[in-house]
């Protein structure tokens, strides 16, 4: 968000200002030349602010931008508020990525860059541009550019929360998005409407109920793509009862999509099956040229894993072996269980139930179970908040960071005016809608003041994130995968009005304390079903219950374990088909 100030030119007199700010003053013979460095910096940033742009064409694909369309959906098309807009978008042909998605539809998250659509990131008209509601992007983030090629149709975009910082979907723009198994139930967030869409299909192909008065859900999807800072592919999956990936931080590019902060940020696959999920990961990963998220390890497109393709490869071995069975399909797995996922703050006590049953799924089918202990993972949450929160609002809503990390990132170009500064209309929309973006503000404005926080702080908060990463991979030396309830408790109902500010703010976010340590960590994550758990409502939800979802964590890079760990305990049945 520029400021909407004239720039003018330096002057002694904001020299002064400045150096002032940083404690000095500067002698009276030293000012000349010291504006004279300014302006010379002044001129070469004024004279690229004029040049024309600059597209790389390894982001300009023939893919008919100029005939792209897109509407509103009405009421009746949107009963449970989880599209945006809604498109039909699809490439000229599949060559490219041997059409792993032909025939499917995908619903993209309302924060990633679709050239000639809309991109809200989940918050109100002018909030992010000046000049229009919305800012339309002019090209294709990379993933969407491999959806096309890999065949897909995208129908639309997926509601997400405001800003995309909340793990519960009452805060869009747009209202609350309905869990599609329990009206005025939350689906989860921020990837919300990419959950429940891809939810909707699963109710309809797999004809399931659970006894709940399932109706009117719409038009879904087959995929969906999701956003992961904290928890925002995991929770809604759990809500929702699909499958959500978080992979491993840098595997997937995150160019061309809202950021919350670099180190958080992750883009994954939401499908209503395992290997669906493998096969969408197989078209997202891999190095784009772009992204400095992506590292040395970060698989070349050439050399991305066709994870659907191994899964199918590990079964075809075990199913010849007689060993994919209801007796034997994990055999040679090592799961451990997590301790202190199950001492987390609100964890319900059904919930714990179902995930330790699921545990033991997995010692019947052969698998060595066994507790593992991480005592840093309750901690976590410090470290994620001491390692992040000082800069998240400049990069939330400043756009600051895109363009100055060691590596060199492609910032997306737009159209439309820079967006205003905030002021109190936008303060008193965001206290309504989410007051974690107005304490993002607040919070990072305290914390980097280097008066009282020196940088050393935040250095000595990364270090500890090194810490707790070795910690996890130490477990996971003597673990293939370490499962946990993915969040404390079933879908809860919408927040209800009238809610304070630290109530509401704690209600968004205090379901990610299982998911948000393995954003900073950058380990892969995979959320399934695995039974259901009694909803807390009284009248005339009483008894209603809702799907509970398993997390499982696997080494970083290696998403394949994930995979065929969440296959094998399906060999013992369905999660959803579960008393």
């Amino acid at each position: 968000m520029a400021s909407q100030q004239k720039k003018g030119q330096a002057s002694v007199e904001d020299l002064r200002k400045i150096a002032t700010a940083h404690g000095f003053s500067m002698r009276p013979q030293d000012e000349e030349g010291y504006l004279t460095i300014v302006l010379a910096a002044q001129e070469s940033v004024d004279y690229v602010e004029k040049m024309k742009d600059y597209i790389d064409p390894g982001l300009i694909h023939d893919l008919n931008i100029a005939d792209r369309t897109y509407t509103l959906p009405s009421p009746s098309e949107n009963p449970l508020n989880a599209w945006r807009h809604r498109t039909q978008i699809k490439a000229p042909s599949t060559a490219g990525n041997a059409g792993l998605l032909v025939g499917r539809t995908v619903a993209i998250k309302d924060n990633v860059s679709v050239a000639g659509v809309p991109r809200t990131c989940g918050t109100q008209p002018f909030h992010l541009c000046k000049d229009k509601p919305a800012p339309i992007p002019e090209i294709d983030a990379p993933i969407v550019s491999r959806i096309l090629h890999a065949g897909a149709v995208i129908t639309g975009t997926s509601t997400c929360e405001n800003y995309c910082l909340s793990a519960m979907s009452f805060t869009s723009a747009t209202g609350p998005v309905d869990n599609p198994w329990l009206r005025g139930h939350s689906t989860g967030g921020s990837s919300s409407g990419s959950a429940a869409l891809v939810a909707v299909n699963l109710i309809k192909s797999r004809g399931l109920t659970n006894g709940l008065a399932v109706n009117n859900l719409g038009e879904g999807v087959d995929l969906a793509t999701g956003g992961d800072q904290g928890g925002s592919i995991r929770v809604p999956a759990a809500y929702c009862g699909i499958y959500g990936l978080k992979p491993t931080h840098g595997l997937v590019p995150y160019t061309g999509i809202g950021s919350l902060f670099p180190l958080l940020d992750h883009c994954g696959s939401m499908a209503s099956s395992i290997r669906g999920t493998a096969t969408f990961l197989s078209v997202l990963a891999g190095y784009d040229g772009f992204d400095p998220r992506m590292t040395p390890e970060t698989p070349l497109r050439a050399s991305v894993p066709q994870y659907h393709g191994r899964l199918d490869e590990q079964i075809a071995m075990r199913t010849a072996a007689g060993t994919w069975t209801p007796q034997a399909a994990a055999r040679g797995l090592r799961v451990g269980i997590l301790k202190e996922a199950f001492e987390i703050d609100g964890l319900d006590a059904e919930v714990a139930a179902v995930i330790r049953k699921a545990a033991s799924r997995f010692a019947s089918l052969g698998a060595s179970v066994a507790e593992v202990s991480v005592p840093l993972h309750l901690i976590a949450p410090h470290i994620f908040t001491a390692a992040t929160r000082a800069y998240m609002a400049d990069t939330l809503l400043f756009g600051y960071g895109s363009s100055t990390s060691a590596a060199l990132p492609f910032p997306f170009p737009t159209a439309a005016a820079a967006a205003p500064a905030p002021d109190q209309a936008w303060y008193d929309t965001m206290t309504a809608s989410n007051p974690l973006v107005v304490g993002g503000i607040l919070s990072s404005d305290f914390l980097r003041d280097r008066a009282r926080y020196p940088e050393s702080v935040r250095d000595k908060a990364v270090r500890h994130v090194h810490q707790l990463r070795a910690a996890y991979d130490e477990a996971l030396g003597q673990f293939d995968v370490l499962i946990m309830p993915a969040t404390p408790t079933v879908a809860p109902r919408h927040a209800e009005e009238g809610l304070g500010v630290g109530e509401k703010a704690q209600l968004v976010m205090g379901n990610t304390l299982n998911t948000l340590p393995f954003n900073i960590t950058g380990h892969p994550g995979l959320v399934m079903p695995v039974g259901w758990g009694r909803v807390e409502d009284g009248g005339e939800n009483k008894g209603a219950k809702l799907p509970v979802g398993m997390q499982i964590i696997g080494k970083r890079w290696d998403e394949q374990i994930l995979f065929l760990a969440a296959a094998a305990w399906e060999v013992g049945g369905f999660g959803l088909d579960e008393e």
